[in-house]
């Protein structure tokens, strides 16, 4: 350290001193070498009162002062708490003045006569001591904030951090470490060691902390199953590595553990995200459970209409579920996979020899539906013929089999499925009006992927799980970037689709994360689609539901309000809810009423 550096600074300096002409030496000395600025006292109530208005670099003080001490100084200096070196002055030099002047803190003490250049000595090694000590302070301080801080991120960080010595002592871990490990806030760390936790999550860690220990090499992505206290499964991804010092001295090993399971989206309140096979939370799936459950109480007939993919054979067996026929059969028919004759036979029945090829009898599936539900698949591809049979029926509620003359009564409930557009069919006259008014007694309409906000990460988070657990591969989360691909899609083949790329992905996939590259080029190169918005028009050609649906419900509902000009009526119409509805998610969420309005200030 360069001594001239630190004398040269300005020093604020004390002479306490009831001579005057000493004084008066001294300053002149220190300010002819660039000290200042210099303070004098005379007695000792002066330099107390110097010291409570200045802050001081350096105090020298005679120790004899008109019937005061000096050591009556350096006492009141130290109760003050000021931290500075003090060099006692003194006419009558023995071991005895000097240990007194030690023992209350001085920096050291002159002998009289004091002449310039032991004055200027003493002055630098004082200064020398007290930038010294500032810089430790300094640095004390700064370790301090250091060491707060890194204690700040060990204890937040959602990874479970263990920190363990060469006899498997456990030396220092996380809040999250003390979770999984099961162990208490309360339990002594002194006293902790890693054999004594033999839960999965502890002989993971033991067996990882044993081999590195044993060949100094780091264990990667070594992933276990851990039961957690509710009973569903945690997947730990543990990470260990050498504790060293940074002198190549071994010191323990450090685990890092990470939860990787594949965390279940976030929905709102009281919503459902799964409902007899269903899997979504957006209202617009909300509203086809409700009607579901509903529907599913009464015995009436059931129209399920939507696009292929969307699953009108699953609402057939929700409402089945739903109904006091649940423990009787759901029979199903794919009306588009057979011819008329045949179709006629398997839904009617038959009697021996009534037809070419009838070599026994065989009961219709109406028959065997008896007492539950019979679901129609692809309704619309039914030849007038069969349409004008089952029209029969369904005011009957009879029909005779094939070759016989007697009619069979059964009780069966109707569940019809279409994607072909009813009212066409109708209208050009391939489909019965009466019989299109018997089925569709309740429709319920299955929207299409594009159409379900929300339904896109809850769907990818369910088959994720679904195809880890078929493949047996180790797949846990799935990147930003395919995410925000896949909602960005438009899906015509609706959620089959959705289902069968993610099983190509995760067959694809040799890595715990599904990427975009995990994905086929029709659905890397689409072009963006906006989902589940109407469009406003205007000049600026705006796109309604930019956003991906996977953003929260407020960021979704100011950027509408935006888009809307602040106009309450138009935003709740593109949000597709009530106004009054809007009003309260706004007072929920805090948006400003104003917000985006032509008078507010954007």
């Amino acid at each position: 350290m360069n001594e001239q550096s630190i004398t040269d600074k300005d020093a604020t300096i004390l002479i306490v001193d009831d001579e005057a002409s000493i004084r008066l030496t001294f300053e002149m000395f220190l300010a002819r070498e660039g000290y200042g600025p210099i303070v004098t006292a005379s007695t000792l109530a002066e330099a107390i009162e110097a010291i409570k208005t200045h802050t001081f670099d350096l105090i020298i003080s005679d120790i004899v002062l008109e019937g005061e001490r000096g050591t009556d100084l350096l006492r009141k200096i130290r109760e003050t708490g000021i931290e500075c070196p003090v060099v006692m002055v003194t006419g009558f030099p023995n071991l005895e003045t000097a240990a007194e002047a030690v023992r209350y803190g001085a920096f050291d003490y002159i002998s009289k006569p004091v002449n310039k250049e032991t004055l200027l000595k003493f002055v630098r090694q004082a200064l020398i001591h007290r930038q010294l000590e500032n810089e430790k302070i300094q640095l004390q301080q700064e370790n301090e904030k250091f060491k707060r801080h890194l204690e700040a991120i060990f204890s937040s960080v959602s990874d479970a951090i263990i920190t363990i010595d060469n006899q498997m002592n456990i030396i220092q871990l996380n809040d999250k470490a003390r979770l999984w490990l099961n162990i208490s806030k309360d339990a002594s760390q002194e006293t902790l060691n890693l054999e004594s936790y033999p839960s999965e999550m502890g002989k993971a860690c033991l067996q990882d902390a044993k081999q590195v220990l044993s060949n100094h090499q780091e264990v990667c992505e070594h992933q276990v199953e851990c039961r957690k206290p509710d009973g569903n499964i945690r997947i730990i991804s543990l990470n260990a590595a050498p504790l060293e010092d940074g002198h190549d001295e071994f010191n323990g090993v450090v685990i890092v553990a990470r939860d990787i399971t594949l965390p279940a989206p976030i929905t709102e309140g009281n919503t459902r995200n799964k409902f007899h096979g269903y899997v979504g939370s957006s209202q617009v799936m909300q509203n086809v459970y409700n009607l579901i459950e509903n529907v599913g109480k009464v015995d009436t007939a059931v129209l399920v209409t939507g696009e292929s993919g969307t699953g009108k054979e699953l609402a057939a067996e929700a409402l089945h579920a739903e109904s006091g026929r649940s423990d009787m059969p759901l029979v199903k028919i794919d009306c588009a996979a057979m011819p008329e004759e045949l179709l006629e036979s398997e839904l009617f029945g038959h009697i021996k020899g009534a037809f070419t090829g009838a070599d026994r009898d065989r009961e219709g599936r109406l028959l065997v539906a008896n007492g539950g539900t019979l679901f129609l698949d692809e309704i619309g591809d039914i030849s007038p013929r069969m349409q004008l049979r089952l029209l029969r029926f369904l005011q009957e509620r009879t029909f005779t089999p094939l070759g016989r003359d007697t009619p069979v009564h059964v009780d069966v409930r109707i569940i019809a499925a279409t994607n072909a557009d009813f009212t066409k069919k109708v209208q050009d006259g391939s489909f019965r009006e009466d019989l299109y008014y018997r089925l569709k007694v309740v429709e319920i309409k299955l929207p299409p992927l594009r159409e379900r906000k929300g339904g896109i990460p809850i769907l990818v988070h369910h088959f994720l799980s679904l195809f880890r657990e078929q493949l047996g591969r180790n797949i846990h989360r799935i990147s930003d970037q395919a995410m925000e691909l896949l909602a960005n899609y438009s899906w015509p083949g609706n959620v089959r689709e959705l289902r069968h790329m993610i099983e190509r992905a995760c067959v694809l996939c040799d890595g715990p994360t599904l990427s975009v590259d995990h994905f086929p080029s029709e659905i890397r190169n689409a072009p963006k689609k906006s989902i589940g918005h109407d469009t406003i028009p205007s000049s600026s050609s705006y796109t309604i539901g930019a956003l991906p649906p996977y953003i929260s419900e407020e960021d979704e509902i100011i950027d509408i309000l935006k888009r809307a000009r602040g106009n309450k009526s138009k935003a709740a119409r593109m949000l597709k809810i009530d106004r009054s509805t809007l009003y309260r998610k706004m007072q929920r969420f805090g948006i400003a009423s104003d917000i985006a309005s032509p008078t507010s200030k954007q």
